[in-house]
C-alpha cells in the first residue's frame, strides 16, 4: 500500500524544526494542524511529518480548501471519514458557504479515502481518470491499511467512488473564483493532478513538487517523465505554491528540490551506465547535497536505485 509508507511535513515557523518535532500540533482536533490561511481565501491544514499512525490520525498530507462567494472546494478529501469531519469543522468555523467539491489529487489513501464524509454533506468528488484506476485497483487495500493502523478513528469509513472524472483538464466555477484542474503529464503517482487558482496565483500542486522533505521514488514511478511534465507545471507561473507535504512556498524553491533532485540523479545513473558500473554502485552515489530534506534517511538509497533502473531499462 503505497500511501502508508509516505511523510510528509507540518506547518511550522522554521525549516529546521519540521524535522524535529512530531508532536501533535492540533490536539483537540483529529487534525494534525490548524488550518492556516495562505492567501486570502486560501487555507491549507498541513500534515504530520511521521508515516500515517493512529497519533496522528492518518493526517500525513496537507488538506487544504478555497472558499468564495458561493462555495467552498476541498482538496483532498482526508484518511477517513473523522478526518473529513474534522476539516468540515475547521471550513465551518470560517464561512458558512457550503462545500461543494472535493478533488482528489491522485488515488492514494490519504488523497481520497475521506470521500464518503464529503459525498453525504453533498459535495461532487473529482478525481483524474487515472487515480480513479487507482482507487479501483487498490482501494480496499488501502481502506484496510487505513483501519489497521487507525483502529476506532477508521469508524464509518468506507470506499466511494469520484462523482467526475477528467483527463487532462477541468474547468470550474467556484462563484467569483475560477479553478483549473490540470493534469500535467505522468509525475510522483498515477492521476496526480494540480489545482490552479489564476485569480489568487496559487497552484495547489499535489505531488507534482516536494521542497521540504525528498521526494519518493515508486518503483513505478516515471522520472524522465516527471522531469518533462515539471516544466509545464513551472509554465503555470504561479507565485503562491502549496505542495502536497510541507509548508507553502514558491515555484523556485520546488523546481530546486524536485526537478533538480531528479536531474542530479538521472546524471550520475548516466554515468554508472556508461562505465558498465550497477546497482550496487548505484546505492553509493552521493546525496549529501540534499541530507538538508527530511526523510533523507528513509529514501535517498531507494530513490537512487529506483532511478539507476529505470534509466537502465530505457537504455536498451
Amino acid at each position: 500500500m503505497r500511501s502508508l509508507v509516505l511523510f510528509t511535513l507540518l506547518w511550522s515557523f522554521s525549516v529546521n524544526s519540521l524535522a524535529d518535532t512530531d508532536a501533535d500540533r492540533y490536539p483537540e482536533s483529529e487534525l494534525y494542524s490548524k488550518p492556516v490561511e495562505v492567501v486570502p481565501g486560501v487555507w491549507s491544514s498541513i500534515g504530520a511529518t511521521q508515516p500515517p499512525t493512529y497519533e496522528n490520525a492518518g493526517h500525513n498530507n496537507n488538506l487544504s480548501f478555497v472558499i468564495s462567494n458561493d462555495g467552498v472546494l476541498v482538496v483532498n478529501a482526508g484518511a477517513s471519514y473523522l478526518l473529513a469531519q474534522a476539516l468540515h469543522q475547521e471550513i465551518n468555523k470560517i464561512t458558512d458557504q457550503p462545500v461543494r467539491y472535493v478533488v482528489l489529487e491522485n488515488g492514494q489513501g490519504h488523497a481520497m479515502l475521506g470521500s464518503n464524509y464529503w459525498r453525504k454533506q453533498g459535495a461532487k468528488i473529482i478525481a483524474h481518470d487515472d487515480a480513479i484506476a487507482e482507487i479501483e485497483k487498490h482501494g480496499v487495500d488501502e481502506l484496510d491499511g487505513m483501519k489497521g493502523y487507525n483502529k476506532e478513528r477508521g469508524l464509518d469509513t468506507t470506499i466511494v467512488m469520484p462523482d467526475m472524472s477528467f483527463s487532462e483538464r477541468a474547468t470550474l466555477q467556484l462563484g467569483d473564483i475560477p479553478v483549473e484542474l490540470i493534469y500535467f503529464g505522468p509525475a510522483h503517482s498515477a492521476g496526480d493532478i494540480s489545482v490552479y487558482l489564476p485569480k489568487q496565483d496559487v497552484i495547489i500542486a499535489g505531488d507534482m513538487a516536494f521542497h521540504q522533505r525528498m521526494l519518493p521514488v515508486f518503483p513505478e514511478t516515471e522520472t524522465l517523465k516527471w522531469v518533462e511534465t515539471f516544466d509545464l507545471f513551472v509554465a503555470t507561473g504561479a507565485k503562491h505554491v502549496i505542495p502536497g507535504h510541507g509548508e507553502p512556498t514558491d515555484m523556485a524553491t520546488v523546481t530546486l528540490e524536485t526537478k533538480g533532485y531528479l536531474l542530479y540523479l538521472q546524471d550520475e545513473a548516466r554515468k554508472l551506465l556508461d562505465d558498465d558500473l550497477g546497482l550496487d554502485e548505484a546505492y553509493q552515489i552521493d546525496q549529501s547535497a540534499y541530507r538538508h530534506l527530511d526523510t533523507f534517511e528513509e529514501l535517498a538509497t531507494k530513490n537512487a536505485g529506483r532511478i539507476f533502473q529505470e534509466l537502465e531499462m530505457n537504455s536498451f
